[in-house]
């Protein structure tokens, strides 16, 4: 089965070990895919657990447990991503999720932020994106 994420591998390979705790995510890109895919699993305990310890008081599990369960889940773009590698501390992750709640077809548009404590990346909070022109860089 393809991962949801839309790395094109497979699930069992991609993210879904990175959901089970088997591994931990390598890099920032690598988590916000997992974090992408556990809400089309409705996987909350990972949800919970990859927030920064000091975000983890902001986020309201019931909330987020709903926005999974009652979403259809269509497609993960990645935009743009800056730093969040291995060697690095922090990182960003611009995205577009589309998904169907409630019957209205959504883009969900945003610039997320990532951070490592201890060798682990988490997500820290993210602010809304804005598609960006395109620029030529040839005639």
């Amino acid at each position: 089965m393809d991962c949801p994420c839309g790395s094109g591998g497979a699930y069992a390979a991609c993210c879904e070990p990175v959901i089970s705790g088997e591994r931990p995510a390598a890099t920032a890109e690598a988590l916000m895919r997992a974090r992408y895919t556990a809400y089309t699993r409705a996987a909350m305990d990972f949800l919970q657990e990859t927030l920064h310890p000091d975000k983890r008081a902001e986020h309201d599990p019931a909330r987020a447990r709903e926005w999974a369960e009652h979403s259809e889940w269509h497609d993960l773009e990645v935009i743009a991503v800056e730093a969040g590698g291995p060697d690095d501390e922090a990182g960003t992750v611009e995205f577009v999720a589309s998904y169907t709640y409630d019957g209205d077809f959504q883009h969900y548009h945003e610039v997320a932020e990532f951070s490592r404590l201890e060798g682990r990346w988490y997500f820290r909070g993210g602010e809304a994106g804005t598609r960006r022109p395109v620029v030529r860089e040839e005639p």
